[in-house]
């Protein structure tokens, strides 16, 4: 029981690792024992972030442009030079578009689905071996970051991204059912508001984006970490293709 939530001796790739939620997570995992590599598209700030929460444990960069399945593979290439199998993979790259019904661009649809739906599937295929390699000791995991607004509406138009999560959370289930076969647990977490550069309500306006979550305020780094860290340790073995909402009670009021 001692050890249940331990990532120690884990190696962990999260992408879109630089900042917002990806980094919350990678604080998490580091400071419980986890070797981890993050993953951003600007070289720059994965590097800088990297530096930045070394000090925690062993971080490493590995700037990468995954919004392609060439740049995935070029990301697993990467890795590969470090390690030859892996623990947990964090799916966390994403994207947003907003616009009018009547005026939502093709290009809003593409970039948006490609990444947030596409990419998670394509990377973990690449990753297939090394996870499959990590899961003959103890169960690797694949977890998926979703959002609410692929489990209820948002008022927002934000078509692309609601449909791109929505299915992400599908997937998770039908990925879940495959991968259990080779020990490697694949689930979700369908954030709420947490203060990132794709949400600017809450990092700009928290108190008034506040005032309307149950829970009197917006999301913390150890809220989002503790999700991660529950679903990646021993404690989440047997959860398998479900979805983490982590909300402060968004979804319910929602309803």
């Amino acid at each position: 029981m001692n050890e249940l939530f331990s990532l120690k001796g884990r190696t962990a790739l999260i992408t879109g690792g630089s900042r917002g939620i990806g980094r919350m997570i990678a604080e998490g995992f580091l400071a419980h024992g986890a070797k981890v590599y993050i993953s951003a598209r600007k070289a720059a700030a994965c590097d800088k972030t990297a530096a930045e929460l070394s000090v925690l444990g062993p971080c490493v960069s590995l700037p990468a442009d995954v919004s392609t399945v060439e740049g995935a593979k070029a990301l697993v290439a990467a890795y590969s030079q470090h390690e030859d199998q892996l623990d947990i993979l964090v799916n966390n790259a994403g994207a947003a578009w907003g616009a009018l019904f009547d005026e939502f661009p093709e290009s809003g649809w593409d970039k948006v689905v490609d990444l947030n739906l596409k990419t998670p599937f394509f990377l973990t295929q690449a990753l297939h071996e090394h996870l499959r390699k990590a899961g003959q000791t103890k169960a690797a995991k694949v977890i998926n970051i979703a959002s609410i607004d692929g489990v209820s509406v948002n008022p927002m138009e934000t078509y692309s991204y609601a449909a791109s999560k929505a299915g992400l959370i599908h997937l998770t289930r039908r990925m879940a059912l495959r991968l259990v076969k080779d020990n490697i647990v694949v689930t979700a977490i369908a954030p709420g508001a947490f203060a990132s550069d794709m949400n600017k309500d809450a990092r700009d306006h928290a108190a008034e984006v506040s005032a309307h979550i149950p829970s009197g305020r917006i999301g913390t780094t150890e809220d989002m970490a503790g999700a991660a860290i529950f679903l990646a340790s021993r404690a989440g073995d047997y959860v398998v293709g479900s979805t983490l909402v982590v909300d402060g009670g968004v979804t319910h009021a929602r309803g």
